[in-house]
């Protein structure tokens, strides 16, 4: 007397329809959880590694404010007036800061047009502030 039925010579199929559904709900689960890069951040390249820190005299610093106007030596300039201003000073190479309520807009828009004008822009990222 068997209790038991005897299991098939074939194999059982996998069902494939449970494992879809389960990797749909990690899928949705991971794209509602995952904390994207906020947009206000442009990572750049600089390769400041190849000169030493004790050359020369210390770049320029320019800060861009929020409503897009830039900060240098203690005055405010508008884009159109800081341009001549720097050429005329013979300045090749600035660093570039901004305030932390600037927009990307005003940054990207004060970077190309110092990478237009033949004035190399260096922009280190700082930690944004907290919210």
């Amino acid at each position: 007397m068997q209790l038991v039925d005897p299991r098939p010579s074939r194999p059982i199929p996998i069902r494939i329809t449970p494992l879809i559904d389960v990797v749909f709900i990690l899928l949705v689960f991971f794209m509602l959880t995952t904390r994207l890069l906020p947009l206000d951040y442009l990572e750049l390249a600089n390769e400041t590694s190849q000169r030493s820190s004790t050359e020369g005299d210390p770049l320029p610093e320019l800060r861009v404010a929020a409503n897009g106007t830039i900060r240098w030596q203690d005055n405010d300039y508008g884009l159109s007036e800081l341009l001549p201003t720097l050429k005329a000073q013979g300045l090749t190479k600035v660093n570039l800061a901004t305030t932390p309520e600037t927009s990307l807009a005003h940054f990207t828009r004060t970077l190309s047009a110092l990478d237009n004008a033949g004035i190399e822009p260096h922009w280190k990222r700082t930690d944004a502030p907290d919210s």
